[in-house]
């Protein structure tokens, strides 16, 4: 995939560290010069009013596309609690509003729970993964790993609602299980392992890509 010239380069449309950690920790066996948002400050905030997972990612993607006339990848997720409705679903990253804690969320949604049994505590996290190429197309892929709500936060690792989600399968939260294996297992990574081909084709096509501000 590199041109020779170095790796092509790739908008990393999110300015959440634990995402970039995530997702170039995934794709750590391709060849990508990752520029992720908080190194490109002309491009600003996107603002995430769509209906679905879906909608926030290709929109994100889009606008970091056509502003940095690179490729890019974007991501939208959250998690959906059976006995909650689906919620926090994808007010996930906004649940109490933007200056909420991890922890305060978490909190939250174990208050809401209270007594209900763990066989209603059912849950899952939900990804789309939108690439979009400067051209304005956008390519979709989703992901879901199914689980539960612990009665307590549980583990260090991880971010968001991973102290309080354990993955069907494992007796361990996602914030306890090894980087290794959520990198394996999560809703994130099966949605990028989906989109590959598809960046992977992307990146070649383009070729030598041009600076930020180039002719097209």
């Amino acid at each position: 995939m590199s041109t020779g010239s170095g790796p092509p380069r790739l908008v990393l449309a999110t300015r959440n560290p634990g995402k970039i950690r995530e997702i170039v920790a995934i794709y750590s066996h391709l060849e990508i010069a990752w520029l992720p948002l908080p190194a490109l400050r002309e491009i600003g905030a996107v603002s995430e009013e769509g209906a679905s997972y879906a909608e926030n990612a290709a929109a994100k993607a889009r606008i970091a596309s056509v502003e940095s006339r690179l490729p890019a990848l974007a991501d939208d997720s959250g998690v959906e609690i059976d006995a909650l409705g689906g919620s926090p679903g994808i007010h996930s990253a906004r649940f109490l509003g933007p200056s909420a804690t991890d922890a305060e969320r978490n909190a939250r949604i174990l208050h809401l729970l209270g007594e209900v049994p763990d066989p209603r505590r059912t849950a899952r996290y939900v990804a789309a993964v939108a690439v979009a190429s400067p051209d304005g197309a956008v390519h979709l892929f989703k992901g879901v790993c199914e689980g539960w709500i612990a009665r307590s936060p549980r583990g260090t690792g991880g971010f968001g609602y991973d102290p309080i989600f354990v993955p069907r399968g494992e007796s361990r939260s996602m914030a306890e299980v090894p980087i290794e294996v959520k990198n394996r297992i999560s809703h994130r990574a099966r949605a990028l392992r989906a989109a590959e081909p598809c960046l992977i084709e992307i990146l070649r096509v383009r070729g030598k890509d041009r600076p930020a501000g180039s002719a097209k």
